[in-house]
């Protein structure tokens, strides 16, 4: 049989009470062809041996260790067969027409790779939860519109989408090598879109595709581990994607944004974590820069600065997060 044309990936890790909800919101999509793959990063909460599959399209596939979101989301779309994979987050609530409205976009638009969804508040959602990542030329990323009052908006291009809802063509997301694993969890998706980007493939943001999201329901939006791996991988993205002399001109902005992210915090009492984040950060640069000599299309950096940020206070409006 020709199996569907999209795979669906939700990544569980002691997902709790959020992951069976979200899997019955799957089921009753107004787009049914597709198969679903809860890949389990050996929970210990008890949600995936709770889990009810709502029927055959639905698979359970333990991945024996805590690989990470990254790991575990490449080894279930390097395995599939379908033309698009979808990224679900179990700490999300799709609307019924929200793989419809990504998979009509897709077929729409042959030019992008990716494509995303509006995200909205799980727990209030007349407030945006987001409507695609935003990079700032400094290094510093957040989701557009976060925290905003809900109002209409138009589908448009974007640097990338989160991760926590969104289209890949396979053939693209393969191509480009997945998620950088190493990142193990948070900003893999900015990373994966600024890669996507340079090799001129664009995003797509869907405003029909509506997504109620927790926003680090499983993790915690300020927790040690967030912001940890948030801090790290957000330094490695701008080591790692920004070419040439373009490094050498963002690189004052990139440090005095790491001095100011510092200052922000100082309220939570995570200065020591940020700290170790930036040490690990520092200590696992090498590839990162040697991955960045790789970067020699200089003229896609300059296309995708199109869709960068680049007003120094634009960050400081964000909410406290992973990525600042």
């Amino acid at each position: 049989m020709t199996p569907p044309p999209v795979t669906v990936i939700i990544v569980a890790y002691n997902s709790g009470d959020f992951l069976q909800a979200c899997v019955d919101a799957l089921a009753a999509q107004t787009f049914g062809a597709f198969h679903a793959v809860i890949a389990d990063n050996a929970s210990t909460d008890g949600a995936t041996e709770r889990l009810r599959l709502p029927d055959h399209r639905f698979r359970l596939r333990a991945m024996g260790e805590n690989l990470g979101f990254a790991a575990a989301n490449n080894r279930v779309a390097f395995d599939a067969t379908s033309e698009f994979i979808v990224l679900l987050n179990p700490d999300t609530l799709p609307e019924p027409g929200w793989l419809e409205a990504l998979v009509a976009a897709a077929e729409r638009h042959p030019e992008a790779a990716s494509f995303g969804s509006l995200q909205v508040r799980l727990d209030n959602p007349e407030v945006f939860d987001g409507v695609g990542d935003v990079w700032h030329v400094a290094g510093i990323a957040w989701r557009a519109l976060e925290g905003q009052p809900r109002r209409r908006i138009e589908d448009a291009d974007i640097m990338g989408p989160c991760a926590a809802g969104a289209l890949y063509r396979r053939q693209d997301f393969v191509e480009i090598g997945g998620f950088d694993e190493r990142f193990f969890c948070y900003c893999e998706d900015i990373d994966l879109a600024l890669r996507l980007q340079l090799a001129g493939r664009g995003a797509r943001r869907v405003a029909g595709a509506v997504l109620h999201h927790a926003g680090s329901g499983t993790t915690g939006r300020v927790s040690e581990f967030t912001l940890f791996h948030g801090h790290r991988n957000r330094i490695w993205t701008f080591l790692k994607n920004t070419p040439g002399v373009w490094l050498w001109l963002w690189l004052p902005c990139h440090l005095a944004a790491n001095v100011w992210l510092i200052w922000r915090y100082r309220s939570l009492g995570v200065s020591g974590t940020l700290w170790r984040a930036y040490v690990a950060a520092w200590r696992g640069r090498a590839p990162f820069l040697a991955e960045r000599r790789r970067t020699r299309d200089r003229g896609a950096y300059r296309r995708a600065m199109r869709l960068m940020a680049f007003n120094p206070w634009a960050a400081s409006r964000r909410t406290l997060g992973p990525s600042g």
